[in-house]
């Protein structure tokens, strides 16, 4: 007997998701995929957010590693990101050589183009290397009117004070 295809809310088939079966962590960022699922509520606006406290990549010049605690925010159009694949995709990096800024934009210009949201911002808090925390930001797209966005509740930099 034929299985059954599986699908979610909304009819869409889950087939060629990555969730709910196993799913090796990507060789690159480049060669992750970055699965969607259609918005529930497209008629609305409201934010969805990730927080990534223990985002890690590598330094292009030196191999070492590289710590930052991300947090996007977006406002969904048709499509959301589906977490797990959203997981891998930011796991990839571990092994991936990139300053942080290029990180940090790469992984709102990645997301912006597979799942085109009507806003979207990245906060990148990276920790001190050589001493010096850098923190890099990247939006795109009109925040809706109305709506509340609240901050991204991560302090500055301050070391042991």
């Amino acid at each position: 007997m034929p299985r059954k295809p599986r699908t979610a809310a909304g009819g869409i088939s889950t087939e060629s998701l990555q969730l709910g079966r196993p799913a090796a962590i990507p060789a690159s960022p480049e060669q992750a995929k970055l699965d969607r699922v259609p918005n529930p509520h497209p008629d609305a606006d409201y934010l969805v957010r990730f927080a990534v406290p223990e985002f890690t990549s590598l330094c292009p010049i030196t191999g070492q590693p590289d710590f930052a605690h991300l947090v996007i925010d977006y406002v969904p159009g048709q499509w959301l990101v589906e977490s797990k694949a959203l997981k891998l995709f930011l796991t990839s990096f571990r092994n991936h050589g990139a300053f942080h800024e290029d990180c940090t934009v790469a992984i709102g210009k990645r997301l912006v183009k597979e799942i085109r949201p009507r806003w979207l911002r990245i906060g990148g808090y990276w920790y001190p290397r050589g001493g010096i925390p850098i923190d890099v930001f990247w939006q795109t797209g009109k925040l809706p009117q109305g709506l509340w966005v609240p901050d991204q509740g991560v302090a500055p930099y301050r070391g042991r004070g």
